[in-house]
């Protein structure tokens, strides 16, 4: 994931000039002595990118120097952080789910009991708010009319 995190990256710096990056809060994400403000910890910093800049981005993260205000603060940004990246003037984003403990345990599926056509029990995921349930069984002509 984090090569196609990279590859999006340079893509959209190329082709823009500057690429967005949405970073959530974590221990391991430095932004100098800056940190995070209380609004960044719950909805993540977004940072700008543009060729100029010297970062090095390796394995491990980005590391960059980045002002903030009148200060210049030394960062480092781990990849697994790094939840978004777009370019406004190309209308192009691509997210990723956090890899942490959080996610992990947000996939896992809670199973509710259904029936099958023979009326069996079987497993399957709960159902989604977005998903719309629709019945795929026929009905005969008597039912249709009724």
């Amino acid at each position: 994931m984090n090569n196609l995190k990279k590859h999006v990256f340079f893509e959209l710096l190329n082709l823009a000039g500057r690429v967005f990056i949405l970073v959530r809060y974590s221990d391991n994400v430095v932004l100098g002595k800056r940190g995070f403000t209380a609004e960044e910890r719950e909805n993540g910093i977004v940072l700008v990118f543009n060729p100029k800049m010297n970062f090095a981005w390796d394995e491990y993260g980005i590391t960059v120097t980045l002002v903030f205000g009148t200060s210049p603060q030394r960062c480092f940004i781990p990849l697994e952080d790094i939840t978004a990246i777009y370019s406004p003037e190309l209308n192009t984003q691509f997210i990723t789910a956090p890899q942490g403990e959080e996610s992990r345990k947000s996939r896992t599926k809670k199973n509710i009991q259904t029936r099958d056509h023979a009326g069996d029990d079987i497993q399957s995921p709960e159902p989604s708010e977005n998903v719309i349930k629709v019945d795929f069984t026929r009905k005969t002509k008597e039912e249709k009319n009724l």
